[in-house]
Formats: structure tokens, C-alpha cells, sequence
């Protein structure tokens, strides 16, 4: 199967995943890149945030036009996140690549494990009424973002509905605005390893994943929220074991 092939079908998952579920894309679009179109675990994860970067902020104007972005408390949760991003996106260009992908391995299985668990329903309360909690939480997924390439939503949405209190709707969303600009902020401190990026495949790949992030956003009107998750959790162990199993021989 030829590159472009692999790259509009992996573009389109990753869409799917963005787009109906506020995260989880970016952790199958490393993945992809490594075993798929060949990229090494560096490459792919400056490739992924470029990529996420783009379907994220698709994603967010259909979920904004459906005022399901809270954007002051989005903007503060996303600002502390954005010095953990760039320094982690400095150290991750000199973490020797074996390190990097089981690295990612690992927290791709967090990731899968809490998709599997469904996300609490917290009545609504007092947002910012835990600062602290919001702000590291923020923090973590800055770095994360910065150091293996991951966009963060995946934890974005749980910690938006247990901090923060927002509906899960409204996580979606405004988890995609924290996405975006943590994405923007590792990007800066990357600009000598996105020229080497391979624009022939991260093209097609980005445009597949932008037209799966609107299929996604009609997808989850459609069926229900956890089928959804458990069917990425499940795609998403299966490559968290391969990536480790590589990354220890």
C-alpha cells in the first residue's frame, strides 16, 4: 500500500478521534508515523503536532459555532501549560529515541486505561473554584505536549469535568483550544526539526484528519460517547504494547 494511501487513512482516524472525543488523536498519530510511514520517534512527534495543531483548531470552530468553548477558563488551564511545552519540546530533540518511544508507549497505556473508564458526571459547581488542581493539571499536559507530541485532550477532557466542573460537551471543546496552543508552544521551540519534515506525506495526512474531525463531530451525535471511547482505547492498547515491546529489544 502506497504512502499516500497510509497517510489519508491514518489522517482520518486521527480526525475521527479529535473530532468526536476532544483528544485522543495525537496518540494515534505518533504511532502511525513511526510504524506506518517510517518516521523516526523524533520526526513523528514534531509531524503529530503539526498535524494536531491544524485539526485541532478545525475541530475548535465547529465546536466554538456550538458555544461549546469556555474560553476564558480554556485560555488560563492552556497558559499554564505553554512554558512546561517549550521546555519539554527543547529536551525531547536530544532524548535518544528508544527512550522517547517508551516513553510514549507508557503514557499511551494511561491513556487507553482511562478511555475504558468512563469519564465521571460532576454536577455543576464553582468553576475555578480549585485553581491549583487546574493549574497543575494544565502544567502536566503542557509538558506532555512538548515532550512526546501528544495534544493532551485525552487528559484535557477528564480533568475540564472533574476540576473544572464543565459538561462533557463543553470539555470537548474547550479541550481543544488547551490542545491548540500547547501544540503552538512546543512548535516554537522545534523550528529546526519541522524543515525536515516530510511535507508530501504530513500534507495529506493533516488534510484526511481535518475532514475527520468534522466526520467526528457528527459521529458523536450519533453514537453514543463510550462506544466511541472504548473502540479507541482498545486501538490504542494494541499499539501502546507494540511500541514498548520495540522500544525493549
Amino acid at each position: 500500500m502506497s504512502e499516500l494511501i497510509l497517510a489519508l487513512i491514518a489522517g482520518g482516524v486521527v480526525g475521527l478521534a479529535l473530532g468526536a472525543l476532544g483528544g485522543g488523536g495525537s496518540v494515534l498519530a505518533v504511532p502511525a508515523l513511526i510504524y506506518l510511514l517510517g518516521f523516526t520517534p523524533a520526526a513523528a512527534s514534531t509531524a503529530a503536532l503539526l498535524i494536531v495543531l491544524a485539526t485541532s483548531l478545525t475541530a475548535l470552530h465547529g465546536h466554538a459555532r456550538a458555544r461549546n468553548v469556555r474560553w476564558r477558563a480554556g485560555a488560563l488551564f492552556a497558559a499554564a501549560g505553554l512554558l512546561p511545552a517549550a521546555a519539554a519540546g527543547a529536551l525531547a530533540v536530544r532524548l535518544p529515541q528508544p527512550v522517547l518511544t517508551a516513553t510514549f508507549a507508557a503514557v499511551a497505556a494511561v491513556a487507553a486505561v482511562r478511555m475504558l473508564r468512563p469519564v465521571p458526571n460532576v454536577p455543576a459547581g464553582p468553576r475555578g473554584s480549585r485553581p491549583a488542581r487546574a493549574a497543575g493539571a494544565g502544567a502536566g499536559l503542557g509538558a506532555l505536549t512538548g515532550l512526546l507530541g501528544v495534544g493532551g485532550g485525552f487528559l484535557a477532557v477528564p480533568a475540564l469535568v472533574t476540576v473544572l466542573a464543565f459538561e462533557m460537551q463543553t470539555a470537548i471543546g474547550t479541550s481543544l483550544l488547551v490542545i491548540s496552543a500547547n501544540s503552538l508552544a512546543s512548535l516554537a521551540t522545534r523550528g529546526a526539526t519541522t524543515a525536515g519534515v516530510d511535507w508530501a506525506v504530513i500534507g495529506p495526512f493533516t488534510g484526511a484528519a481535518i475532514l475527520g474531525a468534522w466526520d467526528g463531530k457528527r459521529l458523536a451525535t450519533r453514537i453514543s460517547g463510550p462506544l466511541l471511547q472504548r473502540t479507541f482505547a482498545v486501538v490504542l492498547l494494541a499499539a501502546a504494547a507494540f511500541m514498548l515491546a520495540d522500544a525493549l529489544t
